[in-house]
């Protein structure tokens, strides 16, 4: 009898400590929160390429994209970006399931389906990276992007529209674009998208809006793709067969710091398997009037198995103005969703969670 009461007693054990323990995260867990109630937040979404190059890794970003607005009240979300490479290949049409199982109208349906989550409930605004031109890499300036993320997919975007440049045949480039956006606070921003490596006539139309009076007292930021590398320098060269193109530092020098009003610069681009740190830089530099431009690289692709992973492990950051302050958390909703893994929901690195300052 008493051999049996210790099996049952030990049976007890067994069941309620992993019980307790989850108890216990489930406890310590905080999910996201604002720190000031009247601050607001900005949603910033990485490469999401590896997200669709496999049908299998879809339903994590639809994880993210209905994340976002479910907490878009509680966190005060007016505005999701996008750092670019939307898909891995831009027009591969027969892809040999090991770098990818969808082709790329596929993953240009995939994405085009996750991100119209925001549509009529937040703008969202991206920015092109390299693999979403040419076949499969930037071969070539042709992209799909056009087509799958029309002006008119959401209108909250569109009213925001201010600009586009023009290609070669006269016609709008949405690649090219400006958007205006008044914060919950009242302050106004422009937000200018550039296409990957963008050629010097863009950059001569980008320098131009800037320019314009009328955006004197906004808080313009620069999205665009390749800009910062992990040692958070300027990227000088990258070996892509286009022969008009400008990488980091010179976008830095033509652009960003003659302008007088470029505050911030948000990119992506970068990373290596299963290191968070080669995802990311980070720097201040001086513009042409004399204020801090803050410019953060944000990627994820590489984390959660490689390239050949799960895209990234749902990973995003949450960008919280208040004031002058910008307070940046990193945080995984596919994480946050259970609590046998919400302890893991929270970047801890040193570059995961900082602050900045808006001079």
């Amino acid at each position: 009898m008493r051999s049996s009461l210790r099996y049952i007693a030990l049976a007890a054990f067994l069941v309620l400590v992993p019980l307790f323990l989850v108890a216990q995260d489930h406890d310590t867990y905080k999910p996201p929160a604002l720190a000031h109630k009247d601050a607001w937040t900005l949603v910033l979404l990485p490469d999401t390429q590896t997200y669709v190059k496999f049908k299998r890794n879809q339903p994590i970003l639809d994880l993210m994209a209905n994340w976002v607005l479910e907490n878009k009240e509680e966190l005060n979300i007016p505005l999701v970006l996008h750092v670019g490479d939307l898909v891995e290949h831009n027009a591969w049409a027969n892809p040999d399931g090991l770098a990818a199982n969808q082709p790329g109208k596929a993953q240009w349906e995939s994405v085009s389906t996750s991100m119209g989550a925001f549509d009529g409930k937040i703008p969202f605004i991206a920015t092109t990276g390299n693999h979403d031109f040419g076949i499969k890499n930037a071969e070539n300036r042709n992209t799909s992007y056009e087509e799958y993320f029309p002006l008119d997919k959401n209108h909250l975007t569109q009213v925001l529209l201010r600009d586009v440049s023009t290609g070669e045949d006269g016609m709008p480039l949405l690649t090219n674009a400006t958007y205006e956006f008044v914060a919950p606070d009242k302050r106004e921003f422009l937000i200018l998208v550039l296409e990957f490596a963008p050629r010097d006539t863009h950059l001569d139309w980008a320098i131009d809006r800037v320019s314009d009076p009328k955006y004197e007292n906004h808080i313009v930021i620069l999205l665009t793709h390749t800009y910062l590398n992990r040692d958070s320098e300027h990227i000088e060269s990258e070996n892509y067969p286009l022969e008009d193109r400008n990488y980091g530092k010179a976008v830095f020098e033509k652009l960003v710091k003659p302008s007088k009003n470029i505050r911030m610069v948000f990119s992506g681009h970068i990373g290596a398997p299963d290191d968070p740190s080669a995802h990311v830089g980070f720097r201040s530099d001086i513009n042409a009037a004399g204020k801090t431009v803050q410019q953060m690289t944000f990627n994820a692709q590489a984390i959660g198995g490689g390239w050949q992973g799960n895209g990234g492990d749902g990973w995003l950051r949450l960008l919280e103005f208040h004031g002058n302050q910008v307070r940046v958390k990193t945080f995984s909703p596919l994480f946050a969703i259970s609590p046998s893994t919400q302890h893991l929901a929270w970047g801890t690195d040193v570059f995961a969670p900082f602050s900045f300052t808006l001079d």
